[in-house]
């Protein structure tokens, strides 16, 4: 079942169940009542000046030339772009924004910025500070700066580039929302609409919606991770999530804490992050109206990437004097990074993570923290030695070259033997000190690939791997965890037959890479003096 299909599924199974709910308070039962106030929009549409410029007090230009249909903008590096300022009281309904991706294209040749370097800020009354503070890709479920697709009830990411909001933001004096540009490259054709409804006047107990982003790179060793503290009365609605492990295996065992007016102890506790998110036994990809996981790569690797929602919206949690909202990160960690040389389901890992609170209050927050700029917001590099196989590979039988996929920034050597007789591929890699490594290929899998053997310098490095799938896609495939010895290592991939449903044995190729693992692996010590060759390990 599609992901909007099975959105439709549970919507309806929630009506049915509750139909009167539905009827009189639920979803729907609003547009049965009488609504107040007068719609209104601000729209990225084009306004011609006499100029002939865009002129924001200008009517909406709307005929047979071409420039009626200039209804964007760019957005330089470091610029800011206002997309709403509007006197109330009101109440935003509805945010739609869209814009280029970042790969080159002909309309940015040098590619654009991505929506993680995008800092969405709103203001509500002329506040110096911003009530809701996040990257614009993070404030909709998308992150890690990739484009993915969202389908949940405040927020719809269509196709990966549709960003859409549903959250309600009333305002007694004025809202202001912006967009700062904080990347390197433009933000290319910007497009926008934002509905809002004019009041004649607010109820004197609205509260005021707020969102703020934190990240900790990585998370603080004896600290649970700390994603909301405020005073204030409010109820908070919503977390987005997004973990990149420096451990392997899974980092989801630690449970979500909240305390609730300034209580010492948490009157809230769950039983994973997992359970948090309202899913069982790990996470996986998932869409519905109330939590979901846009993005997740591969299971229990280091460097992989888990992002999650959860909206309380049938469940806000209230509090009257402030709310502190924080989750565990603990989990499972191999063997080399406790003390005790233990595989263990609870130990505190070190992995980094980010969120998005979302909550509405009375008055303004206490909030001191500053958002960290898009420079630091972007994952800092795992990586001790990466080898580009388009650049010093050698091959057996078959033809080689390099091909550039919207899969990588540079092009994968591409290796096209006819049979897996005399079929192979070595890529040499440097290494500069003895530390604590892990050896990987970052690979494609296609419909006419085949089946490789890894070794190193000789050496048989666990079973064949499958490099067939029925679609184009990208996978780390990870070999070995050790502490090698400095200076020139060789990676040789050995064709071994291929898939009874792949079409070739071909072998795509971007890199093969040595990834740091934590400080408390070398630390430690574990396996600093095992001769890896004699006993291949790698950690799961």
């Amino acid at each position: 079942m599609s992901p909007i299909a099975k959105f439709v599924a549970v919507a309806a199974a929630a009506c049915i169940v509750g139909s009167a709910m539905c009827q009189e308070n639920g979803l729907f039962g609003n547009l049965a009542q009488p609504q107040s106030g007068r719609s209104m929009r601000a729209t990225s549409t084009f306004r011609q000046g006499k100029d002939g410029k865009y002129d924001p007090s200008a009517p909406f230009k709307s005929d047979l030339e071409e420039l009626s249909n200039r209804d964007n903008f760019r957005v330089p590096p470091g610029a800011t772009h206002v997309l709403m300022d509007v006197k109330g009281p009101g109440a935003i309904t509805h945010m739609w924004i869209t814009f280029l991706g970042p790969e080159p294209q002909p309309w940015a040749p040098q590619g654009s910025a991505t929506h993680q370097d995008m800092l969405l800020r709103i203001y509500w009354d002329g506040s110096k500070k911003p009530a809701v503070e996040a990257p614009l890709g993070d404030f909709f479920a998308s992150c890690f700066g990739k484009r993915s697709p969202v389908v949940s009830l405040p927020v719809v990411v269509d196709d990966g580039d549709s960003y859409n909001c549903f959250w309600r933001m009333p305002f007694r004096k004025s809202a202001r929302v912006e967009i700062v540009n904080q990347g390197d490259k433009p933000i290319s054709l910007l497009y926008y609409n934002i509905d809002w409804i004019k009041k004649d006047a607010l109820p004197a107990d609205t509260p005021y919606f707020y969102a703020r982003y934190r990240q900790e790179y990585p998370v603080q060793h004896g600290k649970d991770y700390l994603i909301l503290d405020t005073k204030g009365k409010g109820h908070y609605v919503g977390t987005v999530l997004a973990v990149r492990t420096r451990s392997p295996g899974w980092f989801g065992e630690g449970d979500e804490r909240i305390y609730i007016d300034g209580e010492k102890q948490p009157s809230i506790q769950g039983t994973g992050t997992e359970d948090y998110f309202l899913s069982a036994w790990g996470l996986k990809k998932t869409l519905t109206p109330y939590f979901g996981v846009p993005y997740f790569d591969q299971w229990g690797i280091v460097g992989g990437h888990t992002s999650a929602y959860r909206w309380h919206i049938n469940d806000p949690i209230v509090f009257d004097k402030g709310i502190r909202v924080t989750i565990e990160h603990f989990g499972w960690i191999a063997p080399d990074e406790n003390p005790d040389y233990k595989s263990m389901s609870w130990n505190e890992r070190e992995d980094d993570y980010s969120s998005v609170a979302f909550w509405y209050q009375t008055g303004e927050p206490a909030l001191n923290e500053e958002v960290p700029d898009a420079a630091h917001r972007r994952l800092p590099s795992l990586e001790r030695a990466v080898a580009y196989a388009r650049d010093g590979a050698t091959h057996g039988q078959g033809a080689a070259e390099p091909q550039q996929l919207d899969l990588y920034e540079g092009p994968q050597l591409l290796y096209g033997p006819q049979s897996e007789s005399g079929a192979w591929l070595e890529i040499p890699i440097e290494v500069k000190q003895k530390e604590p490594l892990r050896l990987l290929l970052n690979a494609t899998t296609s419909y006419d690939f085949g089946k490789y053997q890894a070794y190193l310098d000789g050496v048989k490095l666990g079973e064949p791997m499958d490099f067939y799938s029925p679609t184009t896609d990208n996978r780390e495939f990870h070999l070995l965890d050790f502490w090698p010895e400095p200076g020139r290592h060789t990676v040789r991939l050995e064709c071994v037959g291929k898939s009874p449903l792949s079409a070739g044995y071909y072998l795509g190729l971007e890199s093969v890479r040595l990834r740091e693992r934590r400080p408390r692996v070398k630390a430690y010590g574990h396996d600093k003096d095992k001769d890896w060759r004699v006993k291949p390990e790698l950690y799961g």
